[in-house]
């Protein structure tokens, strides 16, 4: 018996070419793997650095951070910074309230819903921006030309005030349907939405305090990588706002940089380009340290 044991010990033991076959094997990936890194590395790292020089580099004077310490003083740019978040918070309130009942339908609905509901949340994908400002452009001069004389005059001019032009938050949530609900989706479809309804309505909830208090903080990582890419979309976003005529943040960029401050405004950028990395750090370590805790043992 001890003869048969040692036998099939030495048949299941790797023998010493399969080992070195399996290690020859691993080492041209863990080199692909690294080149790729490498690459990818070098492809955004040196345009970062370019631009950081460009910034530091003053010319005769040489190393100079003046263009950082103008940040404070620059002329527009608060103004700008404030209206770009204001839309961008205006823009997540009513992402989240069209789309989470939305996901929460498509998941307790059948499958001629979902068709329904991610045709339409896709279709900006091919609508290029050029062709959405032509719409909304042609839409307002329409309405200029055949609302003069009616009291939807006043509300077409409303929707265009500068200090927050309501139109452009329109375009904004247009452009964020696809992202948002592929990210609200994606969240959505690892709860078993049908069965936590049925058990907090079982313990006396309503159907809408259900969803506030049980589905809604299951989805925290969801909202949040939605509200992060929602921002990014807005604070970035330069066609529509440019063509219809505001000055949020990407258009004060480029406006600055016109008028001969390319140094503060590319300094500007950066600065947004590292808060907003910390940002999705913190996020990336928070969501880390939640699934990895341990479970309640109640």
């Amino acid at each position: 018996m001890a003869g048969v044991t040692t036998a099939l010990s030495n048949l299941t033991e790797p023998q010493p070419a399969e080992v070195l076959a399996g290690a020859g094997r691993r080492k041209p990936r863990r080199f692909g793997r690294a080149a790729v890194l490498v690459i990818c590395g070098v492809y955004f790292a040196v345009p970062l650095l370019a631009t950081l020089l460009f910034t530091v580099d003053n010319g005769n004077q040489g190393f100079s951070l003046s263009a950082y310490s103008d940040i404070f003083s620059v002329a527009g740019l608060w103004p700008a910074l404030q209206l770009s978040l204001e839309l961008a918070a205006a823009t997540i309130v009513v992402v989240f309230l069209l789309l989470i009942p939305a996901v929460i339908a498509v998941r307790l609905g059948g499958q001629r819903l979902r068709m329904v509901v991610e045709i339409t949340c896709t279709l900006p994908l091919v609508v290029p921006s050029i062709a959405l400002t032509a719409g909304f452009s042609t839409v307002l001069r329409w309405g200029a030309d055949n609302l003069a004389s009616t009291p939807f005059f006043q509300t077409l001019n409303d929707i265009q005030d500068p200090n927050f032009p309501v139109v452009l938050l329109l375009a904004y949530v247009v452009m964020a349907l696809p992202l948002a609900y592929r990210t609200l989706d994606a969240g959505m479809r690892v709860l078993d939405v049908r069965t936590l309804l049925e058990a907090a309505q079982n313990n006396g909830a309503g159907r809408l305090r259900a969803i506030v208090t049980v589905i809604l903080p299951n989805l925290r990582g969801a909202l949040l990588n939605t509200a992060l890419l929602t921002l990014a979309l807005v604070l970035g976003e330069f066609t529509v706002a440019s063509i219809l005529g505001f000055t949020p943040f990407a258009v004060w960029i480029v406006n600055g940089n016109s008028a001969g401050q390319g140094p503060v405004t590319v300094a500007v950028s950066i600065v947004s380009l590292l808060l907003t990395w910390a940002l999705l750090l913190v996020v990336s370590m928070t969501a880390g340290r939640r699934r990895g805790a341990p479970a309640d043992p109640a």
